[in-house]
């Protein structure tokens, strides 16, 4: 089976973020000799991991070589930004920009250097963890940028979940992005609302979201569960088409290589029309 190459250590040097950044990117193993442009997807990693997470505990480049082998996906280049613990945000007094970074920087860069279909129908974005709630909040955000967006057991979280979230849990996961120091009714300020996925969704004329392919999967184990199914409710409410997974498992690595390809396989049916 023939493999696609991977890239690590790669920067990008980012104005915005007075630093350069490192990424990851997988080439479909014809790159080199075509000169076809291909689709792409973007991958975030979870907290407390960095771009390389995807090779060393996704394996992704496996899955994706044996799936294009295989032809349940068209080959596509996969391209993994280094997040840190932005949350993919610009947090609260606007220290770090990632956002502004990821859209005005990042995948521009990316899709001037190498060969890519630089159309909404042939850009797709996954993320795990931490990195399922920044795919699934730029998808919400940009609808006009993303065909696709596969959540897996993101940091989603309703009103109660973040009023019930001990000191050390927000200073931990949350503070850096919207606020230190924050407690109870406090925490929801206006900066954290706009970064809300169940606000983002409800801020907005559901038309917008009519050609976004949505798919959230969370593991049943994985106390995040809760707000998966309250969001999957609230998209049936407002008629908004999505593909909603619980399946067994917690917050693991084992969990989320099990779903890459369900996730990936959802991505590549946008890139074929299917």
């Amino acid at each position: 089976m023939s493999q696609g190459p991977v890239r690590e250590g790669l920067t990008i040097n980012s104005q915005v973020l007075g630093k350069s950044v490192r990424y990851t990117i997988y080439l479909p193993n014809d790159y080199e000799t075509s000169v076809r442009s291909y689709p792409v997807t973007y991958l975030l990693h979870g907290n407390r991991a960095d771009d390389t997470a995807w090779i060393c505990f996704g394996e992704v480049h496996l899955s994706v070589d044996a799936m294009i082998a295989a032809r349940t996906i068209p080959p596509m280049i996969l391209v993994m930004p280094d997040g840190g613990n932005s949350r993919y945000i610009n947090n609260f007094d606007r220290s770090v920009c990632y956002e502004d970074f990821f859209f005005r920087e990042f995948i521009p860069a990316i899709e001037s250097q190498y060969r890519i279909k630089q159309t909404r129908w042939f850009r797709g974005i996954l993320g795990v963890s931490m990195g399922g709630y920044g795919a699934l909040v730029h998808a919400l955000k940009y609808p006009e940028l993303f065909g696709a967006c596969v959540s897996l057991s993101a940091s989603l979280y309703t009103d109660t979940m973040i009023l019930q979230m001990t000191d050390e849990e927000w200073t931990s996961n949350r503070a850096s992005a919207h606020g230190d120091g924050l407690t109870g009714e406090s925490r929801l300020t206006e900066h954290y609302k706009s970064y809300d996925p169940f606000r983002l969704i409800q801020a907005t004329d559901s038309e917008r979201f009519k050609q976004l392919k949505l798919y959230l999967d969370c593991g049943d184990k994985d106390f995040r569960s809760e707000g998966y199914a309250t969001f999957h409710l609230l998209l049936r409410r407002l008629d908004i088409a999505h593909e909603y997974r619980v399946r067994s498992g917690n917050h693991t690595w084992s969990y989320w290589r099990s779903g890459l390809e369900d996730g990936l396989t959802f991505i590549g049916s946008m890139f074929r029309r299917s």
